[in-house]
């Protein structure tokens, strides 16, 4: 036995430590090393770190954590793991089955994935320059955290294993592809975990028939055949949860009112900070520019909230109106366009915002969010992901799409909507005004928005390759 395989021995729990898990009944611990992950302080931040981010204006059920989605995808790695174990270890060198000396690093990388996400995380970053990805990385490797130092355990260089599955760097493509591919565990626990705690039906699919035909088979990760109607399920499933959650036109509208309220906070800081009534303390690295990791770990939603309610008494008009919006739930209203209408519908919907006194800078914002359910190999395509293969059983491969007429209607086709997003205040000042005295602009604005979505063809658009 190998240095490494004793120390994952050694350090095996003598009795199993469980937690409940509403998604998956329990989530099984065996590793002390596991448990020491958890209660690190760059683990425990995931507490306060909403997993849906403003979904849960929407969804009011969808309260949950990044800390309670990690648990979850590390209990479904676990579990693919312990079958691999059982029915697909490898006895000979090269022969595509599992490698049993990966087991540890894989349940790490599982369990961590998500470790570098901030608070409102996508947003935040677009307005700060931050990158969950990258700071991943760093959580991982810098020996500044808990986490590393128990990583270093197994070795010096085992965070650098760790973070490698992660980035998908890592030589085995059987453990990245448990963790990142078209059908892996984040994906898996994330679809069921944000469908129950949102309250819908459309995230469902049969964990464990799925659980039942995964396979390692030539150096990746493959179906058995007879699992086709459980993967399709599964795809449609992610497709509807894109569909009527993550991209629900009000927690977008939410969103932009964040965007433009972070936005704002810097700007004013920039301009002028003696003037904001409130310290900066914590976000103050952020809003230099000049922020370290350390400083990036203090916060989380807790601290953003904090900011945005004492934000709503600044006297800056602009800072304190977004600010009383996102505390109270007032998001900006949209309108669904297709791509020939955006270039008008928007200057027509900035000259009516100047006129009635709203600044289009942080009060307009153009939203376009697409998802590709399924897509398969491309040759050429800069971004390749990992087409799902079905195993027959006279050992042959088959691309997905190529023996599934569901599949192959959404493979290589992104689906979403564009929209326009304003306040509701500017759809009722046009209102006010006595149709007769319309102009081109205003009345284009109100019919566009008073159009019953049921009637357009563009409301779930398609973009090809």
């Amino acid at each position: 036995m190998s240095d490494f395989l004793e120390k994952v021995a050694a350090q095996k729990l003598k009795r199993e430590k469980v937690f409940r898990d509403p998604v998956h009944g329990y989530i099984h611990i065996h590793d002390a090393i596991i448990l020491k992950l958890i209660d690190t302080r760059e683990f425990q931040r995931l507490r306060r770190i909403k997993q849906l981010g403003t979904s849960s204006f929407t969804f009011h059920g969808a309260e949950h954590s990044r800390f309670n989605h990690s648990l979850g995808v590390y209990e479904i790695t676990r579990r693919i793991i312990d079958k691999f174990e059982r029915q697909y270890p490898s006895v000979q060198a090269n022969d595509g089955l599992w490698q049993t000396d990966e087991y540890m690093v894989s349940l790490c990388a599982a369990l961590l994935h998500d470790i570098g996400h901030g608070p409102f995380s996508h947003t935040f970053e677009g307005i700060f320059n931050t990158d969950h990805e990258q700071l991943t990385q760093q959580i991982i490797t810098s020996p500044e955290t808990e986490i590393n130092q128990v990583l270093k355990y197994f070795g010096d260089d085992f965070p650098k294993k760790v973070a490698a599955v992660i980035n998908k760097t890592y030589p085995n493509q059987q453990v990245v592809q448990i963790i990142s591919s078209q059908v892996d565990a984040d994906r898996m626990d994330y679809l069921l975990r944000d469908a129950y705690y949102a309250g819908v039906s459309y995230g469902t699919f049969d964990l464990t028939r799925i659980l039942r035909v995964i396979r390692p088979y030539n150096n990746q990760i493959t179906f058995d055949y007879s699992g086709m109607h459980a993967v399709e399920d599964y795809i449609v499933s992610r497709y509807q949860m894109y569909m009527q959650v993550y991209f629900h036109g009000v927690s977008r509208g939410m969103e932009q009112v964040l965007k433009s309220l972070l936005h704002r906070a810097k700007l004013c800081y920039i301009e002028n900070e003696q003037q904001m009534k409130q310290p900066s303390g914590l976000l103050k690295p952020f809003l230099e520019g000049n922020w370290t990791l350390s400083d990036y770990l203090h916060l989380d939603d807790h601290v953003m909230s904090t900011y945005f309610s004492m934000w709503v008494h600044e006297d800056d008009a602009i800072l304190s109106d977004l600010a009383y919006r996102f505390v109270n739930r007032k998001p900006f209203k949209s309108l669904i366009i297709s791509e020939n209408d955006a270039e008008p519908l928007s200057i027509a919907l900035e000259e009516q915002m100047m006129l009635h006194g709203f600044d289009p800078e942080y009060y307009f914002g153009l939203n376009s969010s697409f998802d590709l359910p399924y897509d398969y190999y491309r040759p050429n395509q800069n971004k390749q992901r990992t087409q799902i293969e079905l195993l027959s059983k006279t050992n042959k491969l088959v691309e997905l799409s190529q023996v599934s007429a569901l599949v192959n209607s959404l493979a290589g086709k992104f689906k979403g909507d564009l929209r326009l997003y304003f306040p509701q205040q500017l759809i009722e000042k046009l209102e006010q005004i006595p149709a007769d005295e319309l102009d081109d602009n205003q009345r284009m604005i109100l019919v566009t928005y008073t159009t019953d979505y049921n009637d357009r063809n563009f409301y779930v658009q398609e973009r090809l390759f």
